[in-house]
C-alpha cells in the first residue's frame, strides 16, 4: 500500500461472476465435479455455493453470447464503509454503476458497483446475510471457499495503482521474468498473501479464479478426482513459492482456468515486505518440483479470451 493511500475497508473477496455462452455445461461441471452447490436460480442465472463458506455464493454464471467476467465482488464490515467508498471512488472520477442502495441478490446486503479502469465491474457490499454452511470433513475434497481470483491486464502497472490507491489493496509479492520483466502482482485486503492478483497479458481477461480445500490430502484427492474424470490439467499439482500454497490449474468447459489451492500463507502485515521472486528460477514456480514446467502452452492458456463488453454493466 502506498504512503497516501486511506485505511483500508475492504474486508475480503465474495464471489465472481462469470458470463458463458453455454450455461448449461457450466452447472453441470462446478457442480457435479468441481464441488460447488447451486443455491440459486433465476432467468439464465446460476448462483454457486461452496459448502464451507458463510457467503451466500462464491460463484454466479450468466448465460450470454460472449464469455467474459461479469463482476468481481468484495466485502465491507459496515454500510458506512461501503459509502466511504462510493464516495471516494465518485470524488476521484471512477465511473459508480450503482449508487449504495439495498442488493437484490440472494443474501440482499447494502453494496454498489463501479468500473475499474479497465472497465471490469466491480461489487462493494456489506450486511449480506450468511449462509448456513457447514464444516468441510476429513478426507471431502470440495471447495471451502473462494481463495483469490487473478486477472489479466493488458495495463498490469496502472491496473495495480488503481487497486492501491482506491481501495487500499496492499502489495505482497511480485513475480519477475529476466527477459520479460514484471509479471504478476499479488494483492491483498486481508492477512491471506493475496486475494487478488494481476497479471500481464495482451488483453483483459480471467487469469483464473482459486478455491482453497480443507488440507494437502483433500486437495490432492480432488486433484486426483478431476484427473480420473478426464478434465483437462493446465498445471501441477505444485507448490508455489509466493503465498507458499499449492496449485493444480484445470480447464472449465468454456475454457476458464480455475485452481484447486490449499495452505495459502497468512502474514504478519505489520513485518511484511514485498519481495521480487524470479520465474526462471524453478522453485519459484513449483517448491516441490512436482508440476509439469510453466511454458507457452501454460502461459496461453491462462491468457483466455479477451473480455468483450468492457464498461458495460451485467445484469443485476
Amino acid at each position: 500500500m502506498s504512503d497516501t493511500a486511506p485505511p483500508r475497508l475492504i474486508t475480503h473477496i465474495r464471489h465472481v461472476d462469470l458470463a458463458v455462452p453455454d450455461l448449461a455445461a457450466q452447472q453441470a461441471f462446478y457442480t457435479g465435479q468441481w464441488g460447488l452447490t447451486e443455491v440459486a436460480t433465476d432467468s439464465g442465472l446460476s448462483f454457486l455455493a461452496a459448502e464451507g463458506s458463510p457467503e451466500q455464493y462464491v460463484m454466479r454464471l450468466r448465460q450470454s453470447v460472449d464469455k467474459r467476467i461479469d463482476l468481481i465482488a468484495f466485502g465491507a464490515a459496515t454500510q458506512a464503509d461501503v459509502d466511504t467508498l462510493a464516495g471516494r471512488l465518485a470524488r476521484d472520477g471512477v465511473t459508480l454503476v450503482s449508487e449504495p442502495g439495498a442488493l437484490t441478490t440472494p443474501g440482499g446486503g447494502y453494496g454498489f458497483r463501479f468500473f475499474d479502469n479497465e472497465g471490469r465491474t466491480v461489487e462493494i457490499s456489506a450486511d449480506v446475510a450468511q449462509r448456513t454452511h457447514r464444516k468441510i470433513e476429513e478426507g471431502e475434497s470440495i471447495p471451502v471457499r473462494l481463495s483469490h481470483v487473478v486477472v489479466n491486464s493488458a495495463d498490469p502497472e496502472a491496473t495495480v495503482a488503481f487497486y492501491e490507491r482506491h481501495l487500499s489493496f496492499a502489495l505482497s509479492d511480485i513475480l519477475t521474468h529476466p527477459r520479460n520483466g514484471h509479471m504478476m502482482w499479488f494483492l491483498r485486503c486481508n492477512p491471506w498473501h493475496h486475494s487478488f492478483a494481476i497479471a500481464r497479458c495482451p488483453h483483459p481477461s480471467l487469469h483464473h479464479a482459486s478455491f482453497e480445500l480443507r488440507g494437502i490430502d483433500e486437495y490432492m484427492r480432488g486433484t486426483g478426482r478431476l484427473l480420473r474424470a478426464g478434465v483437462e490439467k493446465i498445471w501441477g499439482p505444485g507448490r508455489h513459492k509466493a503465498g507458499n500454497n499449492t496449485f493444480s490449474y484445470f480447464l472449465d468447459p468454456q475454457g476458464n482456468t480455475i485452481e484447486y489451492t490449499t495452505e495459502l500463507e497468512r502474514l504478519d502485515e505489520d513485518a511484511w515486505h514485498p519481495g521480487l521472486h524470479d520465474l526462471s528460477d524453478p522453485d519459484v514456480a513449483d517448491q516441490w518440483g512436482t508440476a509439469n514446467r510453466m511454458d507457452e502452452f501454460v502461459a496461453r492458456k491462462s491468457f483466455n479470451d479477451p473480455d468483450k463488453g468492457l464498461f458495460m454493466a451485467p445484469p443485476v
